[in-house]
């Protein structure tokens, strides 16, 4: 142990007789391990949140989305299999979109309805893994005058709707009578319901096969809305756009991702763990202005000690030295305890999720919480540099203490 922090841990360690101090150490101790504390769980949640919104989104929505520029894609089979080809890419599935609205004995409701292919949907949607009643194979079942419908746990709650319930679906392709105009109606069965976790999706979405969506909606032919990509690294996703967008340029088609379509979501998101990490901040702030009163005083204090230092051979920068050392034991040691009471508590948080959210207002209904190494990492290094920063100005006020005027009156 060199000379330096062997005296730093000496003052350290007699500050219990000296009570006024070591209420000012306590302080800054506690007011960095509450700042770090609070980052970590705090972070940990918006992380979470950010991770868990990505999953259900692309969960529902697929990686990338091929789409025509007008009308409906006519050769969606040729397509699909350029679209394999490409590197990184797992899954690729048709699909048919609009909005249509659906009838039953408990009201009406404006549903989006989606055309899947059950037997490729499942490479690129969780429809699969969000059933909680039926099944997505109960689609494929051969009954033209009775389809099924797949809709979300909300509107099936909202509509008093159970597996083997009838009803009726709205299209607005419809046509023109002599009485005006005639909306097409086909009578659907409840074939399954499905829970994301999102509000707007489990309230909103309805899933029938491509053939029947045709049926519904008046497409002629072997004609779909877009196809559905799914990708094996979904950070991957401009990349893999790009070259899917070379392999189709022969067709009217343009070529998103969801980062492009989902650009402006994430974007606040990242703002505001950024805005969050600089407000918490100010509490570790708080608890590195302690460690600077505390020096300052102990500087005072200790007046005699460093001029006898001094004389002995000492020079500016070992003394600049002893209090960096003291101020930056007492940060670690609060960032220390931070990380002792914040990840705990953000473990806990995760494991029981006893904080609920209202689902209706928010996408998910719990706070969730996701630790990554990085953040936790910037954390500490952050806390640790503003301790280390508090430090300056009582260790260079320090260094310039003279013996001869700090001896003159002893």
């Amino acid at each position: 142990m060199n000379f330096e922090l062997f005296i730093a841990l000496r003052y350290i360690f007699a500050l219990r007789k000296q009570s006024f101090i070591a209420i000012i150490s306590l302080f800054a101790v506690c007011g960095v391990a509450l700042g770090v504390a609070a980052l970590i769980v705090v972070i940990g949640v918006m992380n979470g949140f950010t991770k868990d919104l990505r999953d259900k989104i692309l969960g529902v929505n697929a990686h990338v989305l091929v789409s025509a520029f007008s009308g409906g894609i006519r050769q969606p089979q040729l397509m699909a299999e350029l679209c394999r080809q490409v590197p990184g890419v797992t899954g690729v599935t048709p699909f048919v979109y609009s909005e249509v609205m659906l009838s039953a004995k408990g009201g009406v409701k404006g549903v989006v309805l989606r055309g899947i292919e059950p037997s490729t949907a499942d490479q690129v949607l969780s429809l699969t893994r969000d059933m909680v009643s039926g099944s997505v194979k109960d689609l494929e079942e051969k009954d033209e005058d009775l389809p099924g419908v797949i809709i979300g746990a909300e509107m099936a709650k909202r509509l008093g709707l159970v597996l083997g319930d009838s009803v009726n679906l709205l299209s607005p392709t419809g046509t023109q009578s002599a009485v005006g105009f005639t909306p097409k109606i086909k009578i659907f069965r409840v074939a399954g319901i499905f829970k994301t976790g999102m509000f707007e999706y489990d309230a909103t979405l309805g899933y029938v096969t491509v053939d029947a969506a045709r049926n519904l909606l008046g497409f002629k032919g072997d004609v779909v809305s877009g196809l559905e990509v799914r990708l094996a690294d979904v950070y991957a996703a401009g990349t893999v756009s790009d070259q899917i967008r070379a392999r189709l340029h022969d067709f009217p088609v343009f070529v998103r991702n969801w980062q492009e379509m989902n650009a402006n979501l994430f974007a606040a998101l990242e703002l505001e763990k950024t805005a969050m990490f600089i407000i918490l901040a100010m509490i570790v702030l708080v608890g590195s202005f302690s460690i600077v009163t505390m020096l300052v005083m102990l500087v005072m204090q200790k007046t005699k000690d460093i001029a006898v230092l001094m004389a002995m051979g000492a020079d500016e920068t070992n003394i600049r030295r002893i209090f960096m050392y003291q101020g930056s034991f007492i940060g670690a040691v609060g960032t220390a305890l931070g990380y002792g009471i914040g990840i705990p508590v953000a473990l806990l948080l995760k494991k029981y999720q006893f904080i609920k959210l209202p689902s209706d207002v928010y996408p998910v209904d719990y706070l969730p919480v996701r630790l990554e190494f990085f953040d936790m990492a910037l954390i500490g290094v952050a806390a640790l540099a503003l301790c280390y920063l508090s430090t300056i100005y009582p260790a260079r006020r320090a260094a310039a203490l003279k013996p001869s005027d700090a001896l003159r009156y002893e």
